[in-house]
């Protein structure tokens, strides 16, 4: 197996599909909200050098992409997928390393977010030096929450008036702190146990 994970370049355009049905059958399979990708948008993110893929000798094994909010004030990594072939190797946290390097090289000032409800990914967030925060520390900006029109969740973020919902909250702020490994460890029952309380707030009928 020989993975490399690049800069995206228009050789790679024509992984956009297999991408969106990844990312899809994924959030289908945990049973997790997830906005939705096209193959169009993948391939702009593509052709503005805002992502990284991982290849095996030319086979999709994973990506991640970069968006920007409030004039590069705000960078967030979405998308990140490793396809099933590829699971349980340590790749998400590599190309999750991987994006986020290249974030603070493309936008040195900008503090770097993400919403998850995915307990791996917080690891990985937490590992990179992130910390959890209330959504009032994140982008304002409307057209970021408009991306999760498509999640199965979004009647309650609307509901919450984006302040609140199933996702965490995370937040690296490059003029906090250099990327260390945190003071305080990551504690997946403590997230699990925040997971479930709001579950269980909001998914009550």
């Amino acid at each position: 197996m020989n993975i490399s994970i690049i800069t995206t370049q228009e050789e790679h355009y024509k992984y956009s599909q297999e991408i969106c049905d990844t990312i899809e059958l994924s959030a289908l399979l945990r049973g997790t909200g997830i906005a939705k990708r096209t193959p169009e948008y993948i391939q702009k993110k593509m052709e503005s050098k805002d992502a990284v893929i991982a290849l095996d000798n030319g086979k999709f094994a994973g990506f991640c992409y970069i968006e920007s909010w409030e004039h590069g004030k705000y960078v967030a990594h979405s998308g990140l997928i490793v396809h099933p072939d590829y699971r349980n190797l340590g790749l998400a946290k590599q190309i999750k390393s991987k994006v986020f390097d290249y974030s603070l090289e493309k936008y040195p000032d900008a503090k770097i977010f993400g919403i998850t409800t995915g307990l791996a990914v917080m690891k990985i967030n937490s590992d990179l030096g992130y910390k959890p925060v209330p959504f009032s520390e994140l982008t304002t900006d409307p057209t970021f929450w408009a991306g999760c029109k498509t999640c199965t969740n979004f009647e309650i973020l609307q509901s919450k008036e984006n302040k609140m919902c199933l996702c965490t909250g995370m937040l690296y702020d490059p003029k906090e702190k250099p990327k260390d490994p945190p003071e305080h460890p990551f504690n997946i029952r403590v997230l699990n146990r925040l997971k479930s309380i709001k579950q269980a707030l909001f998914l009550k009928k």
